[in-house]
């Protein structure tokens, strides 16, 4: 009961303010393409991802978030094109996006290059007010679902990389889209669910510690209008080019264990666990996120060694 009462109050905190914003991943480095179009072709091969993330184990209505993306170079060009579809379910809402997106680069140095990448996507909500425990059940404000709604959104991004660093600034959707349902009873506008823009800026640089261990520190800084500035840091080691582990910590919200592995060439596998450090600790178990990469290589771009972002 105390776990339901405390799902419901988050739940009319989700209705009654902004509602979902962008999904959120601790693995952000292996999953780059949701947050920055920049990144489109960057890694040289053909990039296939898929990943898995439930938040908040044994919290009702906590959030669900699946996402799987391909990214490429067109053909050696400076062209990089990308797909990616998220759904992200939280209580009575079910959000899916799905996502185009093109890069351009330009070498800026011998080492360097400066991807500017479009991102253009379609976004679909739906939320269930059947799913709500409600007190007054002739509560006209929780008597129409929103189904379906649609929405279009554009997006930009800045990613400057070379084999070792990368720093990338981005808004992968600038337009602030309210989403409600015209045809609703009186008093529907208390279904207003308005997205606001996010603003990242990722940053990582990857040092050889030795012959068979790379050590990268990477920062995820992540802001939105209405809502505490969120600060991502997390270490990773890199072992033979095989195995990765790695700690992380989001600014007074939680900290994350990762484990991977390079299978081969082209399998790499991951997972990811949260441990909140906020209140909401006493009410679940943590998050945990599991992912899986291949990737594509021919014979002129078959790197000799996994790159480690």
């Amino acid at each position: 009961m105390r776990i339901k009462i405390v799902s419901f109050v988050f739940l009319l905190v989700f209705l009654s303010g902004y509602g979902q914003q962008d999904a959120q991943f601790t693995q952000y480095m292996y999953n780059t393409i949701n947050i920055n179009p920049g990144y489109a072709g960057s890694r040289e091969a053909m990039s296939v991802f898929a990943m898995h993330r439930t938040q908040w184990v044994g919290l009702d209505g906590a959030p669900i978030t699946n996402t799987a993306s391909v990214n490429t170079p067109i053909n050696g060009s400076n062209v990089g094109l990308g797909v990616s579809i998220i759904n992200d379910r939280i209580g009575p809402s079910d959000e899916n996006n799905i996502a185009i997106d093109f890069s351009y680069s330009i070498n800026t140095s011998d080492r360097y290059k400066l991807s500017f990448g479009l991102k253009a996507s379609a976004n679909l909500l739906n939320i269930d007010f059947n799913k709500l425990s409600q007190y007054d059940q002739n509560d006209y404000a929780f008597q129409t679902n929103i189904d379906n709604k649609f929405s279009p959104n554009i997006g930009v991004g800045f990613y400057l990389h070379s084999d070792n660093t990368y720093v990338g600034l981005s808004a992968p959707y600038l337009l602030e889209t309210k989403h409600f349902d015209r045809y609703a009873a009186t008093g529907a506008n208390s279904h207003v669910a308005k997205e606001n823009i996010n603003l990242y800026l990722i940053a990582g640089h990857v040092l050889d510690l030795s012959y068979n261990v790379k050590f990268k520190p990477s920062l995820l800084t992540k802001y939105v209008q209405g809502a505490p500035l969120q600060v991502d840091l997390s270490t990773n080691f890199m072992f033979n080019d095989k195995f990765v582990a790695g700690l992380a910590y989001r600014w007074s919200a939680a900290v994350s264990a990762m484990v991977g592995f390079q299978a081969s060439d082209s399998w790499f596998i991951g997972y990811g666990y949260d441990l909140e450090t906020t209140r909401l600790s006493n009410y679940n178990s943590g998050s945990h996120e599991i992912f899986l990469r291949y990737e594509l290589f021919n014979k002129y771009t078959k790197i000799i060694s996994p790159r480690f972002f």
